[in-house]
């Protein structure tokens, strides 16, 4: 040990030596503290923190990581070109993407406060300048054609990690509904977007009104023409009947299971096994039909968890309409009912108007006069037991694609990903957080915008994990991440500043795995 003499005080370290070109050197030296230091560890101080802070490290530390290997800040930096700036626009960006996946709906000064970025986020920033009213301050000039260059040198990064991904083309018209307050109009919105085919991962968007909105094929064309290579439309039950299939565009889509019944009727043993790795428990049946006039090629699929989780709705559905039609029968049968019979088929209609309950429940309905209507009701078991053979877990896709039937089903199943990630990022609505900020048609674009690359890179360390043999949604993997956190232990001080020693929690093996693979030893304490 050895010590140094600064400003009147000693301080210790810790020595090692060894001959260098045969000479004594010190090789390594570890800082030890004052002899005041020294004393309060040998008397058991250092292991009494007299205060601890928790702050989130694990999804912060993973999405940052994914947003520098993309080069997000640069990218976004290099369109916009060289501003005089404490905290750069691409940082900007960078900030409130990572904000939004990993803590959406929170204050973006208090996430901040709350996690560990400001830690390992290089260049430091100052606290002041990571809140909401300085990134809308920065992004307030922002035009509509520098948002979508923005989208592109991103998407271009995005392309450059994952190679020459199969695109399609999926419309959200459930994006996000904006609302002003409480007791404010909201205004809901859609979204086209260009994805790839494996991760669902977004290229290029296009938000929209939903009322007096364009076709989904034309907003299609139009981002086609902001993304190089074929884009395969993907579409919804219904939405057939408002397009071209035969315009030569390339698609995949879902058609009413009620307009095949002779497919519906097939045996199971008809159905092959998909791919137990990627779809556990998805049979499909690979044929023809006729289509708007045309036979095409059609997968009529079925899903084990799909049939459970419909079966389980239509079961509570199906409860709760029968005990509304019991009670409603009690009440008329007290021969108190003043309600004229046309009222009460309109109430009996109300209880019955639920997907597939009215297939299976019959109602009766007596008498003319109020006082005398009387109710009766019954469950046809055997179309109950029809209706769980032949439609629950099914599916009906139709493509022109030759694809194998297992990537027919990952391009359809896009619109499912990336409508879940959207209702995490931006909850069942977003609320303005202050008077003062009112969602003008320029915010709108500039949250969307956050939200669609959010979802991108969310998406993409999404594959990286399903690369690796996790099989994860956004969802679940950023909740095994976030419980990875850092905590800071406080210890009292000895003259100096407090000193501090920092924590990661515990990690399992999946964990661990997702550690590794993200490269977090880089930004841990």
């Amino acid at each position: 040990m050895i010590g140094k003499r600064v400003g009147g005080r000693t301080y210790y370290y810790l020595a090692h030596t060894g001959r260098v070109n045969g000479s004594p050197r010190i090789t390594s030296q570890r800082y030890l503290g004052t002899a005041e230091d020294i004393a309060a560890a040998l008397d058991g101080a250092a292991g009494s923190p007299d205060g601890t802070r928790h702050l989130a490290f694990g999804d912060v530390a993973a999405v940052w990581s994914t947003l520098e290997r993309l080069q997000v800040r640069s990218a976004i930096d290099a369109v916009l070109g060289s501003r005089k700036a404490k905290v750069s626009i691409g940082t900007y960006f960078a900030l409130s993407v990572l904000h939004r996946a990993t803590a959406p709906g929170t204050d973006l000064a208090q996430w901040w406060a709350e996690s560990a970025a400001s830690r390992f986020v290089r260049p430091r920033i100052a606290a002041a300048a990571v809140r909401d009213d300085e990134f809308w301050r920065a992004t307030r000039r922002l035009t509509r054609p520098q948002l979508e260059r923005i989208e592109e040198a991103v998407s271009a990064r995005v392309r450059e990690h994952l190679g020459e991904p199969i695109l399609l083309a999926v419309d959200v018209p459930n994006f996000a509904t904006y609302a002003e307050s409480e007791t404010a109009a909201a205004s809901p919105v859609g979204l086209s977007t260009v994805v790839t085919r494996d991760g669902a991962i977004p290229l290029a968007s296009a938000v929209y009104a939903r009322e007096g909105a364009v076709p989904f094929g034309v907003a299609a064309d139009r981002l086609a023409s902001r993304v190089a290579g074929p884009v395969t439309l993907v579409f919804e039950t219904g939405q057939h009947a408002q397009l071209d299939l035969d315009d030569g565009r390339h698609f995949v889509g879902a058609l009413p299971l009620g307009d095949y019944p002779e497919l519906l009727t097939r045996p199971a043993s008809a159905r092959r096994s998909v791919d137990p790795d990627r779809f556990a428990g998805v049979t499909a049946l690979d044929t023809h039909a006729v289509v708007s006039g045309v036979t095409r090629r059609v997968v009529l699929t079925h899903s084990a968890k799909l049939h459970a989780a419909q079966a389980r709705g239509f079961a509570q559905a199906l409860s709760s309409a029968t005990r509304q039609l019991d009670g409603l029968a009690l009440a008329l049968a007290a021969g108190t009912n003043r309600r004229p019979r046309e009222q009460v088929l309109t109430e009996i209609a109300r209880i019955t108007r639920v997907r597939w309950v009215d297939r299976v429940l019959s109602t009766r309905l007596t008498g003319t006069r109020p006082a005398e209507l009387r109710l009766e009701w019954r469950v046809d078991e055997n179309a109950r037991s029809r209706l769980d053979e032949d439609y629950f877990g099914k599916q009906l896709l139709v493509t022109d694609h030759d694809w194998p039937v297992a990537d027919v089903i990952t391009a359809y199943r896009a619109r499912y990903h990336l409508d879940s990630t959207f209702r995490q990022l931006n909850g069942p609505f977003v609320a303005a957080s202050a008077p003062r900020r009112h969602w003008t048609e320029h915010r709108i674009a500039v949250h969307s915008l956050v939200s669609v690359l959010a979802t991108a890179v969310t998406h993409v360390m999404r594959q990286e994990a399903d690369r690796a043999g996790l099989d994860l949604s956004v969802r679940e993997l950023l909740d095994l991440l976030s419980r990875i956190g850092e905590t800071v232990l406080r210890y009292p001080s000895t003259g100096g500043r407090p000193r501090t020693r920092r924590l990661l929690t515990c990690r399992d093996a999946v964990q661990q795995k997702l550690f590794d693979l993200f490269g977090l030893d880089a930004y841990a304490p």
